[in-house]
């Protein structure tokens, strides 16, 4: 078990060190059961962007994707899917090198913590089919409130949430982690991340010298892998996503009954 712990550490810190230059190979296991690899990419400016193959791609809108958005109740799972174990909340909720942007009532009774990869086929699928139906029915009700977390799996995924946080104010970054989610296809895997993120980030108003120095702030590259270590170092984060409701962890994309009945089984009696 020590020697395995080791190991482990020992290609944490190998991990985080690529994932901070974007120099070399990068392949950790994401999205669940799949790869995603990343070869390095020069862009302008000396900013990195790995150039990432992320498989299926979230799918486009469909009326499946369509209807969960327009749902406001939620019929939840007959069963409640079985938690993967738990964490301690108040460790969980401990402050992060970078401030959690909260979905939601602050105080609503149930907390729900995501941690994603902005190249993670899997997160971007459960941000178009389950979150919309999720948010009516219990963030915008009070019901829960949800936390994003940064785990990214490559250092595209990096340089996204990287502007995500540059965006502005919280309402900002969650639009820009929805606009990220939502065009997935578009920049994740292209030849150029940096012209079609570029494109995304002017969408919003922003500017080119913005966009690169935001891309070469290395304090908040700092951050985000230190949000990460943390995720998989403290509470056993390997694969996107993964999520923790009132402490119980959830690995792998739930559909929107699935998290429905997680979110009310953690619901306190009144």
């Amino acid at each position: 078990m020590t020697n395995a712990s080791s190991r482990s550490t020992s290609t944490l810190a190998k991990r985080a060190a690529l994932l901070m230059t974007g120099a070399g190979l990068l392949v950790m296991t994401a999205c669940s059961d799949e790869n995603i690899s990343a070869n390095a990419l020069v862009q302008p400016d000396s900013v990195l962007i790995a150039q990432a193959d992320t498989g299926d791609a979230a799918p486009a809108n469909d009326g499946a994707a369509d209807a969960s958005k327009s749902e406001t109740t939620i019929t939840p799972a007959s069963e409640v899917p079985e938690a993967d174990g738990s964490v301690d909340v108040k460790e969980l909720m401990a402050e992060e090198a970078l401030p959690d942007v909260v979905i939601g009532d602050p105080n609503a009774p149930v907390t729900i913590v995501e941690y994603a990869s902005m190249t993670c086929s899997h997160c971007a699928n459960f941000h178009e089919t389950t979150y919309p139906a999720i948010k009516k029915a219990y963030l915008d009700t009070g019901k829960a409130k949800l936390i994003i977390r940064e785990f990214p799996f490559d250092p595209r995924a990096l340089a996204a949430f990287m502007l995500a946080r540059c965006a502005g104010d919280d309402a900002k970054r969650t639009a820009m982690v929805d606009v990220l989610f939502d065009q997935q296809r578009a920049w994740a895997g292209a030849e150029n991340a940096s012209e079609a993120l570029l494109k995304i980030w002017r969408m919003a108003g922003l500017s080119q010298d913005e966009f690169v120095a935001c891309l070469n702030n290395r304090e908040l590259q700092e951050k985000i892998v230190a949000v990460q270590q943390r995720a998989q170092n403290t509470f056993g984060v390997s694969a996107t996503p993964t999520f923790f409701v009132n402490g119980k962890k959830y690995s792998g994309e739930m559909s929107a009954p699935q998290m429905a009945a997680v979110i009310e089984a953690a619901t306190p009696s009144n």
